[in-house]
């Protein structure tokens, strides 16, 4: 028996549990509160994408007489085949049979729908040796087919990575909701609620809490608190995640708690704690047990927002290691849905998750939620314990790939965390969002490089200085050319988030906007990205002051969720027109393809041609990094001791040293004198054996205190073959 059962429920992702929940169990275990968690969506998932779950699938369908399109008979003619295959297919991305890819790149092994209609070029995206990567990409065609099936056939609402989105997205009432949770579950419901009922019956838990991230969650968190009052009576429910504390802030509709008991905003550990005191101890608490925190509850008939405790909320550095136990971390299943290596870490491999810093260290962008907690409370943790959870993480999981979900990554932490890495001789694999600022120098690049960091995501959102003002994202276009340079030259690729529709855009700064995203991706250094049209939020600075930004709101009564707002941009100009142009565009430029085509074909309407000279990104990378002077800046070393020898040269009488260094790429070679170069072995020696990193200003110091001139020897070009030796400055 447990005092909690967490649960997210479907559908998040296939590859990689959501964090939510492993943060709280981590959170709990440090107060001693007995807890278990599951993520019903994987589970879900298994039990449908299987030959027993199929059976009933193609039944079900035959029995409802929904099979209509040609698609949907196809699938249904070849059912045979996929009950046949559906089992290794899983096993296969679950990475339990690796040797099933060649079974699966067979031409006519899978049975194929119309998701293959569309198939990439597979030696052109994967080669002829990425077998592995050419497998998942087939069986993740043919998964989808199945998916499709069963969204026409079985459940309307079905997705993998969300279920009955439109109905929690944007519900200003609940009327829409409320009246699907009164029909009978859907057939996709029922498997959930089986396998919740097994679990529920299995752990007898005191009290279920659910962390519903996306409002693709929601319908089924809603549905399973249902069945939970109808038959586990004694059992209370509460609900809080991603979902709640942006869309659930001005709730009044009591009708919600026919399915909850309770609502928690925010940062959730303070509140689950005050919860559990309340709903297992209420007798002999030494709270008191009314006095809860940032919780909506019903009370005599009306929703009532309890925030009574004046308690305070933990310290990130209070709050545990996420703890991942219980949960099928080798039940998951990796996908690739296009030819992209940056595009599939969302879906391929499994990640433990983490943070490097709760909120935002700039908390400015005027599309953002940055008047809520979980953006505006900024609050890094230091780097020893980061990596101490990292490590702990690791021996649980037995898994060493990290994704740290912050909204932006504070460059100064991510120094901080890839020097303790190193100086523990970690081998790990990770990857996080940031902002595209000048911080992140050629030489820090470097060093995130070498403490394992592959991939970074950052929003370029409009690419025009104008609009990028005016959001106050503190970034140019130029910055971010020569940001995503430094990383992709240090080996890490780089994901842009794009964004089209803003407030006061011109169609020519979208043209213009396509035109800067096109010669960065023909530049290469920017290896992926994602289009999103403009949403105004409630709690954004757009949506606080709408009239500030030439918006007309369309406001509705609340009473149930509030973020997304609907409105009218004063310059009356249609921007859903350029959606599938843009993303159309994308795709092919994420392939390599489509460079030297006009902008023009890409639309199906007239366009302006762009205002953007057709070398604009080349000629911002062409300025290189200032030469760094920073006197604060740390010297890391990250080379092989060089090879020494010593030789004459009698017409300049002097003794010089002959230093070969060996780096992973290439063989350098430097002729100094002997002085110099006896002062450049030792300082190296020194930077390796020493735990306290000298600064730019000791390193120079040192030189000096020998009677050299610092500035002729420390030139910029010797910088640069330094650097690529391995010593950087950061």
């Amino acid at each position: 028996m447990n005092d909690l059962l967490l649960i997210t429920p479907p559908f998040t992702q296939l590859n990689t549990p959501y964090p939510g929940t492993a943060y709280l169990k981590g959170f709990l275990n440090t107060r001693n509160i007995s807890s278990f968690q599951m993520d019903l969506g994987i589970e879900v998932i298994l039990a449908i994408f299987s030959k027993n779950g199929l059976k009933g699938i193609f039944s079900q369908a035959k029995k409802e007489k929904t099979i209509d399109s040609e698609n949907a008979e196809r699938i249904f003619a070849l059912r045979e085949h996929y009950l046949h295959t559906i089992d290794g297919v899983i096993r296969f991305l679950q990475g339990k049979a690796p040797t099933f890819a060649r079974q699966l790149c067979t031409e006519n092994f899978l049975p194929r729908a119309s998701r293959f209609e569309q198939l990439d070029d597979l030696d052109e995206a994967f080669g002829h040796m990425g077998m592995q990567d050419r497998a998942k990409h087939l069986a993740t065609l043919y998964l989808e087919d199945l998916s499709d099936f069963i969204i026409e056939c079985i459940d309307p609402y079905f997705g993998f990575s969300r279920y009955a989105e439109r109905l929690g997205k944007s519900a200003n009432s609940f009327d829409e909701l409320y009246l699907n949770l009164q029909q009978k579950p859907t057939y996709i419901d029922q498997i959930s609620l089986a396998i919740l009922d097994q679990r529920i019956r299995q752990f007898q838990p005191k009290m279920i809490c659910f962390s519903v991230p996306f409002p693709g969650n929601l319908y089924s968190a809603l549905r399973c608190g249902a069945h939970i009052k109808a038959h586990f009576k004694e059992i209370k429910i509460a609900m809080g995640g991603g979902f709640p504390n942006t869309e659930l802030r001005s709730l009044t509709d009591t009708r919600v708690f026919e399915f909850v008991d309770f609502i928690s905003l925010d940062d959730g550990e303070k509140p689950i704690e005050l919860l559990v005191e309340h709903v297992l101890h209420p007798i002999g608490s030494t709270r008191n047990t009314g006095r809860l925190k940032r919780t909506f509850v019903l009370d005599q008939g009306k929703v009532f927002y309890n925030n009574l405790s004046d308690e305070k909320d933990y310290r990130q550095s209070e709050l545990g290691t996420p703890d991942y136990s219980d949960l099928f971390l080798d039940q998951y299943i990796s996908v690739i849905e296009i030819a992209n290596p940056m595009h599939s870490l969302w879906t391929d491999g499994r990640w433990n998750k983490l943070t490097m810093a709760h909120g935002c260290y700039w908390g400015k962008c005027t599309f953002c939620d940055i008047s809520l907690d979980y953006i505006k409370i900024y609050e890094p943790i230091a780097a020893n314990i980061l990596v101490d959870r990292m490590e702990q993480l690791m021996q649980q999981s037995g898994d060493n790939g990290f994704h740290f979900v912050d909204e932006a990554a504070p460059p100064a932490l991510m120094r901080a965390v890839a020097l303790e890495i190193m100086k523990r001789k970690l081998t790990v694999t990770w990857w996080t969002n940031i902002r595209f600022e000048k911080s992140f120098s050629r030489d820090l690049c470097l060093l995130l490089k070498a403490s394992g960091c592959i991939a970074v995501s950052g929003g370029l959102e409009v690419a025009s200085d104008r609009l990028l003002k005016l959001i106050d994202k503190g970034v140019t276009v130029a910055q971010v050319a020569q940001v995503t340079r430094n990383f992709t030259e240090a080996g890490i690729m780089v994901h842009a988030y794009l964004m089209y529709g803003y407030p006061t855009q011109t169609v020519q700064e979208t043209i213009d906007s396509l035109e800067m995203v096109r010669q960065l991706f023909e530049s290469g250094v920017l290896q992926s990205g994602f289009w999103h049209q403009f949403a105004m939020t409630a709690h954004s600075p757009v949506g606080l002051h709408p009239e500030a930004f030439q918006v007309i709101p369309d406001k509705k009564a609340i009473s149930f969720a509030n973020n997304d707002i609907a409105f009218e941009d004063e310059s009356g100009i249609d921007h859903q027109i350029f959606s599938q142009g843009l993303k159309t565009s994308l795709y092919n430029y994420m392939h390599g393809v489509g460079f030297d085509l006009p902008l023009q074909d890409w639309f199906d309407f007239e366009i302006p041609s762009p205002g953007i000279e057709a070398h604009y990104i080349a000629d911002c990378l062409e300025a290189e990094d200032n030469f760094p002077q920073k006197q604060t800046a740390k010297m890391v070393w990250l080379g092989n001791p060089p090879e020494i020898k010593k030789t004459n040269r009698k017409r300049e009488r002097q003794t010089f040293l002959e230093l070969t260094f060996h780096s992973p790429s290439a063989i350098i070679d430097f002729t100094l004198e002997e002085s110099q170069g006896r002062w450049l072995v030792a300082i190296l020696e020194k930077l390796a054996r020493e735990s306290k990193l000298l600064t730019f200003a000791q390193f120079k110091e040192s030189f000096e205190e020998r009677g050299g001139l610092f500035e002729r020897f420390w030139t910029a070009e010797f910088h640069a073959d330094m650097r690529e030796c391995g010593l950087l400055m950061v």
